[in-house]
């Protein structure tokens, strides 16, 4: 057959349905270590909410998630597992009631209650060493894809491929390769309505830097350095800055960084869906969607690795409302 080899990393059948449990199972672990009896965490689509919520049953520690208003009505069903697995879920109001606020919100709670509470925060965002804390937790993704190429044909990938929005399922998969230079590393952001309209959550495609959430970073600013809201129809993806390292990797040239709107993720979503039989989230249909762009510029046999960083039936309820079948 002609055209690239394209394999998916199943991220997607970790227990909990995503790459997050890697970290909260790790960081879980750490707060035993330290003594703590109560755990936060924030959540967006609520993949790391529900990891977290699942440890915290299994060492048997105290839960809270935040996670904003906006987005609990569209991941209703993650909302349900964290209350079903004994968390308490906090609905945050503020600024657009999304991952930001929820985040900010946790930090708050984290800085009031730090002698019993470990913040196990869920991405490579934050202040240090979450960010470093993380990707390590995460870098069993991509050893393992070096494994399994090896196996199966006896080489690299030549190309990776993952979503971004604060960045941990990409930098889990993009840090044991960042020193083989014929590896390409590609990030795919949201560009929500068009990079052109305002509301997207593009931040290392149109944003400046400066500092949230203890990191300095890309960021989407204002001419005054205040905060824009951002916007993409899948809550992971949903974060006005990312991860420093990515913003190191993009200032070095080692990685690339790339958007995808909305409308175009949905329909990635519906063609994994009926090509392979595996209904992705909406976060990981944004790199899906980038292989139409990318496979026509790549040689015939060109070995590309996507990250299926987590699965979608908790995106169903948001894809019913946007697409025709």
């Amino acid at each position: 057959m002609g055209g690239p080899h394209i394999y998916l990393k199943r991220e997607d059948l970790n227990h909990t349905g995503a790459h997050k449990i890697n970290n909260a199972v790790a960081q879980a672990l750490l707060a035993k270590r330290l003594g703590k009896k109560r755990i936060i965490a924030e959540t967006g689509a609520g993949q790391h909410g529900v990891a977290t919520a699942t440890v915290c049953a299994r060492f048997g520690l105290q839960c809270v998630i935040y996670m904003g208003a906006q987005d609990m009505e569209r991941q209703a069903l993650n909302v349900f597992r964290m209350r079903l697995l004994g968390a308490e879920v906090r609905a945050v109001h503020s600024g657009t009631a999304t991952l930001k606020d929820a985040t900010s919100e946790a930090i708050r709670d984290w800085v009031t209650n730090v002698e019993s509470t470990h913040y196990i925060l869920g991405s490579v965002a934050g202040p240090h060493p979450y960010p470093m804390m993380v990707r390590e937790f995460h870098a069993v993704i991509g050893k393992e894809t070096r494994k399994q190429a090896l196996e199966k044909w006896g080489g690299k990938p030549d190309v990776l491929v993952a979503c971004v929005g604060g960045g941990s399922n990409a930098m889990g998969l993009f840090h044991e390769f960042v020193d083989d230079k014929d590896v390409r590393l590609i990030g795919i952001e949201a560009a929500g309505f068009g990079l052109d309209s305002g509301k997207h959550a593009a931040t290392l495609t149109k944003g400046e830097i400066g500092v949230l959430h203890g990191a300095m970073s890309y960021l989407l600013q204002d001419e005054d350095g205040q905060i824009v809201e951002p916007h993409s129809i899948s809550a992971g993806l949903d974060y006005p800055g990312v991860g420093p390292e990515h913003s190191f990797l993009k200032d070095i040239g080692r990685a690339e960084y790339y958007s995808i709107t909305d409308e175009e993720a949905l329909e990635a979503f519906k063609r994994l869906s009926r090509l392979e039989g595996i209904i992705p989230a909406l976060e990981t249909s944004h790199a899906i969607a980038y292989l139409e762009k990318l496979c026509p510029t790549l040689p015939d046999g060109t070995k590309v690795v996507l990250n299926c960083s987590g699965r979608g039936d908790k995106d169903v309820q948001t894809a019913i409302k946007h697409l025709e079948l």
